[in-house]
């Protein structure tokens, strides 16, 4: 649990209804931002990387992406909340451009790759910070979760397994330098 679990369910709160803000600004637009995500291999294009999970294709996408957000990354918040944005932007960016290098053909949008990521986060940082509490949280967020992970396989069409791939190791990679941080301050 984290340590200020008001401070972090505000953080996670405010960013979702962030989300439904953008999608309803977009509704009104007539869904002119679904264009703007990560086109893969675009160079004109390539700053969609920073916006890409903000956009949404309808209402059932984002409500898809809302509640595993909303728990994900509230326990993802466990570390404080710079460390959470730390985890975030890593995620964030290695997702957008592992999708902007491999994807297939499109505008890649959505919060997924977050989802993905804090999952991937959660699932693996115990086993580099070697902590039995977070591995135990693990076991926990993989029966709620786990069946999810089939997602960074290739299959669906109109899903971006892609942006649910890079998010993932973008997760990974949160976790093993969150752990090698930890690690360096207990040796300072």
């Amino acid at each position: 649990m984290p340590a200020r679990p008001l401070v972090s369910a505000v953080v996670v709160l405010g960013f979702v209804g962030f989300l439904y803000a953008v999608e309803a600004v977009d509704v009104v637009l007539g869904g002119r931002f679904n264009d703007d995500g990560v086109i893969p291999r675009d160079f004109s294009e390539w700053d969609n990387i920073l916006w890409y999970p903000y956009l949404h294709a309808d209402w059932a996408h984002l409500t898809g992406n809302a509640v595993p957000l909303l728990v994900l990354g509230f326990l993802a918040t466990s570390g404080g909340i710079g460390q959470f944005l730390q985890v975030t932007a890593v995620i964030w960016l290695t997702g957008g451009l592992g999708t902007w290098v491999v994807g297939s053909t499109g505008s890649h949008i959505g919060a997924s790759g977050l989802v993905f990521g804090f999952l991937a986060f959660l699932l693996v940082r115990g086993l580099f910070a070697r902590s039995p509490w977070q591995i135990a949280v693990a076991l926990v967020v993989f029966a709620l979760y786990g069946t999810a992970l089939w997602g960074v396989l290739p299959g669906q069409p109109g899903i971006s397994w892609e942006g649910h791939l890079f998010g993932a190791l973008g997760g990974v990679l949160a976790a093993w330098g969150v752990a090698r941080d930890a690690r360096a301050n207990l040796d300072a």
